[in-house]
C-alpha cells in the first residue's frame, strides 16, 4: 500500500473527513487530498503528527511494516511483574507448535472472561 492509501484507510477507519484532518494538520483540504492520491507526500512533521493522531507508527504510515502499534506499548505493564516486552521476548523463543498452543490457551482464557 502507498502512504496515500494507508492515510485514506486510517481516516475512514476513524470516521473523520479530510477537512477535520486538514484542520488538525494545519493544511488545506486539498493538501490532504493530494496526500491520499499520492500527488504529494507529507513532510516529516506531518508524518509524526499523523502517527500520533492515529496511534500508529511512522513506519506503518510509510508502508514499511504492517505493525500499527506504538512501540511505547511494549513498556506497558500487563501485570505487576510483566510488561508486553517480557511476553514478546518469551514468545519469540517458542517453536511453532508451542506458539500455537500458547495462542489456543490465550483464546481459551479470553473466552472464559
Amino acid at each position: 500500500m502507498t502512504v496515500g492509501e494507508i492515510l485514506a484507510a486510517l481516516r475512514k477507519e476513524h470516521n473523520i473527513g479530510q477537512k477535520e484532518l486538514a484542520i488538525y494538520l494545519n493544511v488545506s483540504t486539498g493538501t490532504v487530498s493530494n496526500y491520499e492520491h499520492n500527488v504529494h507526500s507529507p513532510d516529516l512533521a506531518a508524518i509524526s503528527r499523523l502517527a500520533d493522531y492515529f496511534g500508529v507508527t511512522a513506519d506503518y504510515l510509510l508502508g514499511r511494516t504492517s505493525c500499527r502499534y506504538d512501540p511505547r506499548l511494549l513498556n506497558q505493564r500487563i501485570s505487576t511483574q510483566y510488561t508486553v516486552t517480557d511476553i514478546v521476548d518469551l514468545v519469540l523463543t517458542f517453536d511453532n507448535v508451542t506458539a500455537d498452543k500458547l495462542m489456543e490457551y490465550a483464546r481459551f482464557l479470553q473466552a472464559r472472561r
